[in-house]
C-alpha cells in the first residue's frame, strides 16, 4: 500500500465516530436497546439514533427484533469478532498500569562515565537485577560534548555525569558531591607524610578515571603553578599499578574510587594539596523518558543506591 493510500484511509478513519463500535459491543452483549441505552447513561431513543446511525456506516440492519430482544445479524457478530482484539488493545492502553519491575523485559542504555562505570554501576547492578532479573543493560561511554544528542536522537534513557555544558531541556537530579583525592603504594616515599604541593608538581603523576571537564577544574586549580609531570592518563587503576613500583607515582583518582581502590589494594589516601572544590554528579535524561513508569523506577533506584553509597564514606572522608 502506498503512504498517500494509507494517509487518506486513515483520514477516513479519523472522519468516523469510533465511539459507535464501543455502542455496537454494548448492544450486542445486551441485547436490549433500554439496557445498552442505560449502561452508556444515554437516554432510549438517544441509544436509537447511535444504532441508526451504525446501520447507515455499516450498511446493514445489523439486529433483528424477536420480542423484547435484539438478535445480531451475521455481520453484526463478524464486525464485533474483529473489534475483540483492538479494544482489547484500547482497553489496556487507558487502565491504570503498574510496573512490576521481575517481568521488565526493557533493555535500558545508559552514558556513563569512567568513574561511573567503577563506582555508581557496582552498587545499581546487584539490586537491579535482584529486583528485574530479566531487563538487559547497554553501558555506553559518556561523550560530554553530544550528550544532549545523545539523549535525544540515540535512544540513551539516563546519563550519570558531571555535565561539562547547558543541559537546558533536559531533566535531571543532582546525586551528590564528588571530591578528587590522591592514591600511593605503602612503600611510597610519601606514604607516611603528607603531600605538599611541591611532591605533587615535580613526582610523577597519574590520572585515573578523570574526566576532561574534571581534569580542567585541576589544571584550573594549579595554573599559577608550574606544569606537574603527569606519566599516565587512564580508565583503571591497574594501569598505574603496573609501574607505581618503578617510580614514585602520585595517583590522582575521584575520592569514592579512591577509597574502594585503597581497600582492594592496599594503598594510602591522601588529600590533594590543593584547593579543590567538590563538584556536583548528576543523573540526566530526556523528557520524553519523564512519566514511564519503567524509567521512574530505574531512577528512584539510582537515587537510592547513590545515597547508599555516599552513606559508606568513611567518617572522616576527605573531599577537598
Amino acid at each position: 500500500m502506498k503512504l498517500s493510500e494509507l494517509i487518506l484511509e486513515l483520514e477516513d478513519i479519523y472522519r468516523r465516530d469510533l465511539n459507535l463500535f464501543i455502542a455496537l459491543r454494548v448492544l450486542i452483549e445486551e441485547g436490549s436497546v433500554s439496557r445498552a441505552a442505560q449502561r452508556l447513561s444515554l437516554s432510549q431513543s438517544a441509544m436509537s439514533r447511535v444504532l441508526g446511525r451504525l446501520r447507515i456506516m455499516l450498511e446493514d440492519p445489523l439486529f433483528t427484533r424477536h420480542g423484547q430482544q435484539l438478535i445480531a445479524t451475521e455481520k453484526a457478530l463478524a464486525i464485533d469478532k474483529n473489534l475483540s482484539e483492538p479494544l482489547d488493545a484500547l482497553r489496556h492502553i487507558l487502565s491504570p498500569q503498574e510496573f512490576e519491575p521481575q517481568y521488565c523485559e526493557q533493555t535500558f542504555h545508559i552514558a556513563m562515565t569512567d568513574y561511573a562505570m567503577q563506582t555508581v554501576l557496582p552498587f545499581i547492578l546487584k539490586r537491579l537485577y535482584q529486583a528485574a532479573p530479566k531487563l538487559s543493560l547497554n553501558l555506553i561511554p559518556l561523550q560530554h560534548t553530544r550528550l544532549f544528542e545523545q539523549l535525544t536522537y540515540e535512544s540513551v534513557d539516563l546519563a550519570i555525569c558531571r555535565p561539562t555544558q547547558s543541559i537546558q531541556g533536559l531533566s535531571n537530579v543532582r546525586l551528590g558531591k564528588v571530591g578528587v583525592l590522591c592514591l600511593v603504594t605503602k612503600n611510597h616515599p610519601l606514604a607516611d607524610k603528607v603531600i605538599e604541593l611541591s611532591d605533587y608538581l615535580t613526582m610523577p603523576n597519574a590520572l585515573i578515571a578523570i574526566s576532561d571537564g574534571v581534569k580542567a577544574l585541576i589544571d584550573q586549580s594549579l595554573q599559577s603553578h608550574p606544569a606537574r609531570k603527569t606519566v599516565l592518563r587512564a580508565y583503571h587503576l591497574e594501569a598505574a599499578l603496573a609501574i607505581a613500583d618503578m617510580m614514585p607515582l602520585i595517583m590522582t583518582v575521584p575520592a569514592d574510587l579512591a577509597y574502594m581502590m585503597a581497600k582492594r589494594y592496599q594503598l594510602k589516601v591522601k588529600p590533594l594539596p590543593f584547593e579543590f572544590a567538590p563538584f556536583d554528579y548528576s543523573m540526566i535524561w530526556h523528557p520524553r523518558c519523564e512519566y514511564s513508569k519503567a524509567h521512574e523506577w530505574l531512577r528512584s533506584l539510582v537515587i537510592e543506591e547513590c545515597r547508599e553509597l555516599i552513606g559508606q564514606r568513611p567518617p572522616n572522608f576527605i573531599e577537598n
